[in-house]
């Protein structure tokens, strides 16, 4: 059989390599650094790169493939997608080309040999990483741990040298009340007793109680209010809203300078749901207590990104994390491991197991 020659993009943690080495047959490379295609010089660099291989193994998001990238790869034949869906792809692109594009479910495996090779199992059905992650954000910056590791760490006569913000009973609100927002909700409400407010462009009493519901919750656990009330009363704002035209910056400077001076505002959605420009000028006003970002406009932020510098500028508290509320151990294995099972079953001349076109 002929060599396939394989690409592995944006493997940050550098654990993709072992899935793929067994299989046969495949000259595998590795490409940790990220292109950005939105740029021409970007364009024809990540065109340059990916020129001779069939197969190219992405992480969600992390580089695009426009279509004018994939135009100029004739010898691109599958992209290996992690997760189900990925808007970066130009699907349609894909298939005109008759390139394959796989997805992936990120299930624990029935079978047991590729079960006593995963270091650690995804999460369980019906549980996230990212509420996980978003909760940890949200109670680390409440507490202020890293302001104290820090402080303890780095300064010899350092002792509470701040207060910390408590969490009980407090009005979380809810911006986009599916699976992951429900998780972190449902979360406010049995552990800390918070009351939750939400809202997104089609939600409805009926539609929150529903949810509600499904979280074993009684109905008005989760109450239904306009965006401005929402920003207006929460001591907590957290975004769940899928990106699109709609929804960008559907945060902006009027929610930003509605929420009350003690509120904090949790991203682990994406960065574009929140204007930049207004969140920057509202943390270097200090208008909000804090803000915890797991998402942003760049990724990954470049060194001249504002985010790096925030103690130069903020006067509001803020916790950042690299996008990584869905890398967890088990989740990420389990994707590689599936991209490997597909690589393996092309070569045969089978149909993958999960195709996105």
């Amino acid at each position: 059989m002929t060599t396939i020659r394989l690409a592995i993009f944006d493997d940050y943690a550098c654990i993709a390599r072992e899935h793929f080495e067994k299989v046969p047959n495949i000259h595998i490379e590795d490409f940790p650094d990220t292109l950005n295609p939105a740029t021409q010089d970007g364009l024809e660099a990540l065109a340059k790169r990916l020129q001779p291989y069939q197969i190219v193994s992405t992480m969600r998001e992390r580089t695009p493939f426009p279509a004018e990238l994939m135009k100029r790869l004739p010898k691109l034949q599958v992209i290996l997608n992690a997760s189900a869906r990925n808007a970066s792809i130009d699907v349609k692109q894909a298939t005109e080309q008759g390139i394959v594009v796989t997805g992936t479910k990120g299930e624990v495996p029935t079978d047991e040999r590729l079960l006593n090779t995963l270091p650690n199992l995804p999460p369980p059905k019906g549980h996230s990483s990212v509420v996980q992650h978003g909760w940890a954000m949200l109670l680390a910056l409440m507490s202020r741990l890293p302001q104290d590791d820090h402080a303890l760490k780095t300064e010899p006569g350092a002792w509470q040298n701040g207060l910390m913000m408590p969490i009980a009973g407090k009005t979380l609100g809810i911006v986009g009340l599916g699976k992951l927002g429900v998780g972190m909700a449902k979360i406010g409400v049995l552990a800390w007793g918070m009351k939750v407010l939400a809202w997104s462009e089609n939600l409805t009493q009926e539609k929150a109680d529903a949810a509600a519901e499904s979280a074993a919750l009684p109905k008005g656990s989760f109450e239904y209010v306009n965006k401005q009330e929402l920003f207006e009363k929460s001591d907590v704002v957290s975004l769940h809203l899928v990106l699109s035209a709609r929804s960008k910056s559907i945060v902006g400077k009027q929610e930003l300078a509605s929420m009350k001076k003690s509120s904090i505002i949790v991203n682990t959605s994406r960065g574009p749901l929140i204007d930049e420009e207004a969140l920057i000028e509202t943390l270097k006003a200090g208008t909000i207590r804090g803000a915890a970002l797991d998402v942003y406009w760049e990724e990954p932020l470049s060194a001249q990104s504002p985010w790096r510098t925030t103690s130069e500028w903020a006067k509001s508290e803020i916790l950042l994390s690299p996008h990584m509320g869905y890398v967890n151990e088990g989740t990420m294995h389990r994707w590689y491991q599936e991209q490997a099972e597909d690589v393996a079953r092309w070569m045969k001349g089978e149909e993958v197991a999960v195709r996105m076109n």
